[in-house]
C-alpha cells in the first residue's frame, strides 16, 4: 500500500505541475456562472407555461431539464479530466523512460497501475461531486427547486467518471496517448448514444432499440450511471409531468436495479485485471 500511495501522490503532483487543475477550476467556475444565469432565466420563463397548463407541473420540467443538463456536462468535464489524468499512464511514461526506475524500485507494476487508478479515480470523483452540489445550490437557489434524491444522482456521476478512468488507464497500456484519448472519448459517444437510441426506442414503442440501448449501458455502465442518476431527479413524480420529463432533451433516465452497482465494481476490477495482465506482458 505504501507504494500505490507513492505513485498517487505522484500523480497529483505532477497534475498540479502542469496546471491541470488551474485550467479545470477555472473553466468550471465559468461553467456554474454561465448555468446559474441559464437557469434564472428558465425558471423565469417556467411562470408563463404554468399558467397555461395545468397538467405538469412547470417547475419540475424546469429543475430537471436544467439539472439534467448540469449533471450532462458535468459527467462530461469529469470525464474529460479522467482521461488527461490516466491516458498515458504507462505507454506514454513508458516511451519516456520514466517507468522503468518505478517498476523496479521502489514500486512495482502492480502498484503503479493501483496508484493511478486511485488517484484518478479520488480526483474526478471529487471533482464532479462538489460541481454537482454547486450546481444543486445554484438551482436550489434560482428556482426553488430540488431534485427528489439528493445523494444517488451525485454518487452516480462520481461512478460513472470512474469507470471512465478505468477504461482509460487500460487503454493507456496499449496505446499511445493521442490513441488513447480517442479511443475512450469514441466509447463515451458511443454510450450516450445508445442512451439516446433507447429513448428514440421508447417514444417508439421499438423493443429492439430499447433492448439495443440497455445491452450498451451494461457493455458501458457509464451510461446505465447517469441514467440511474437522471431518474433520481424525478423519483417521485407521475403521470405527464414524469412523462414529459423522461422524453425531455436530457432525459432517457432509467431507475437502475440492485444488480447496478455491484456490477459496476466488478467492471472497474475487470478492467483493472486487464490493465495489470496486460503491463506485465509489456517489455520496458
Amino acid at each position: 500500500m505504501n507504494g500505490v500511495a507513492i505513485v498517487a501522490g505522484y500523480a497529483l503532483r505532477e497534475s498540479l505541475r502542469r496546471r491541470v487543475f488551474s485550467v479545470v477550476v477555472v473553466l468550471s467556475a465559468v461553467f456554474l456562472a454561465l448555468y446559474g444565469w441559464g437557469a434564472a432565466i428558465a425558471f423565469d420563463e417556467a411562470s408563463d407555461l404554468a399558467s397555461t397548463t395545468s397538467e405538469v407541473d412547470a417547475k419540475v420540467i424546469v429543475g430537471s431539464t436544467v439539472f439534467g443538463l448540469a449533471m450532462f456536462s458535468t459527467l462530461f468535464l469529469g470525464s474529460v479530466l479522467a482521461v488527461f489524468l490516466t491516458l498515458s499512464a504507462v505507454r506514454g511514461d513508458a516511451d519516456r523512460g520514466l517507468l522503468q526506475p518505478l517498476v523496479v524500485r521502489p514500486v512495482g507494476r502492480t502498484q503503479l497501475l493501483a496508484g493511478r487508478l486511485l488517484a484518478a479515480a479520488a480526483v474526478c470523483a471529487g471533482y464532479v461531486g462538489a460541481v454537482y452540489l454547486v450546481a444543486m445550490l445554484i438551482t436550489g437557489a434560482v428556482g426553488g427547486w430540488w431534485p427528489d434524491r439528493l445523494l444517488g444522482p451525485g454518487l452516480g456521476l462520481a461512478g460513472g467518471v470512474v469507470v471512465i478512468a478505468a477504461l482509460a488507464l487500460l487503454g493507456s497500456v496499449y496505446l499511445s496517448a493521442t490513441a488513447n484519448g480517442i479511443a475512450v472519448f469514441m466509447i463515451y459517444g458511443a454510450g450516450l448514444a445508445a442512451g439516446l437510441l433507447g429513448e428514440i426506442g421508447e417514444a417508439l414503442s421499438s423493443q429492439t432499440l430499447e433492448q439495443i440501448a440497455t445491452v450498451t449501458s451494461w457493455l458501458l455502465p457509464f451510461e446505465a450511471l447517469y441514467r440511474a442518476a437522471l431518474a433520481g431527479l424525478t423519483a417521485d413524480a407521475g403521470g405527464f409531468t414524469d412523462l414529459a420529463v423522461e422524453l425531455g432533451p436530457f432525459g432517457g433516465a432509467e431507475r437502475s436495479g440492485p444488480l447496478l452497482w455491484p456490477w459496476v465494481a466488478l467492471y472497474v476490477a475487470l478492467l483493472a485485471l486487464a490493465a495489470r495482465t496486460g503491463f506485465a506482458r509489456r517489455d520496458l
